[in-house]
């Protein structure tokens, strides 16, 4: 099993780490991982791995079997053997997108208060899938809102439940199309706003800025019909 280092501090850039396998396709598996692994919406993260006489550019990182997260290169390229000591390096202008993203769209989906039934993440831009038969009438006023949570500078913060503990309260999970990961015994929360100051709360994997204000300003985007129900709203973040 992979120690998710992402998960330990979102903002780390570089770590060591060590190779303890490869795979048949190519892939490169560490003791540790800096990279994100795509899931929930968000991608994986790239950068770079070096060792002593080589180098390769990551493309992703993907989920592997028992917990493993595996580097897929960007390009064909000698592999580092196992065993060896690698540096890890992210893109951090690209991570640091998908956490204003990210964390934006789970302001999103407070100004909409409808079950979510899709999303994606991107570096400069984002968007939900709402159960929303009819599209809202003001799309300046959701605008409005959304920046006005923003600008409270709201402190984001992760929680822990067992899942036992989330089962008693399907409430928390907004998502229609992705369910928490189980199995593990236990949940990851992210809190957004503390005390009476709390906004948002629900079960989330990904990356996240600490506080709102690093997000900026946001623009809604399109509003598109995808079915009898489904809403695709998108933001885009300035800057």
């Amino acid at each position: 099993m992979t120690e998710t280092l992402f998960l330990l501090d979102a903002y780390r850039k570089t770590a060591p780490g060590v190779v303890t396998g490869l795979t048949d396709e190519g892939g490169i598996i560490l003791d540790t991982s800096l990279f994100y692994a795509r899931g929930g919406g968000q991608p994986g993260d790239s950068g770079m791995l070096d060792w002593a006489g080589g180098r390769i550019p990551v493309a992703t990182a993907v989920k592997g079997e028992g917990g493993q997260i595996i580097l897929l290169p960007a390009e064909p390229a000698a592999l580092p053997p196992v065993g060896a000591s690698v540096e890890q390096r992210i893109d951090w202008d690209r991570r640091f997108g998908h956490m204003r993203s990210h964390t934006a769209l789970h302001l999103l989906s407070v100004v909409i208060p409808l079950p979510v039934t899709g999303g994606a993440v991107g570096a400069d831009k984002g968007r939900l899938d709402f159960n929303m038969p009819d599209a809202p009438e003001d799309k300046l006023v959701l605008q409005g809102r959304l920046n006005a949570l923003i600008e409270r500078r709201l402190d984001v913060r992760e929680d822990w439940i067992s899942e036992a503990e989330l089962e008693a309260n399907p409430g928390l999970v907004k998502t229609m199309s992705v369910q928490p990961p189980k199995g593990a015994g236990k949940i990851r929360l992210i809190r957004i706003g503390q005390g009476d100051g709390q906004v948002d709360l629900q079960p989330c994997g990904g990356t996240h800025v600490v506080n709102t204000g690093e997000i900026g300003k946001v623009t809604i985007g399109k509003i598109e019909n995808k079915g009898r129900q489904n809403r695709r709203v998108t933001l885009v973040l300035d800057g």
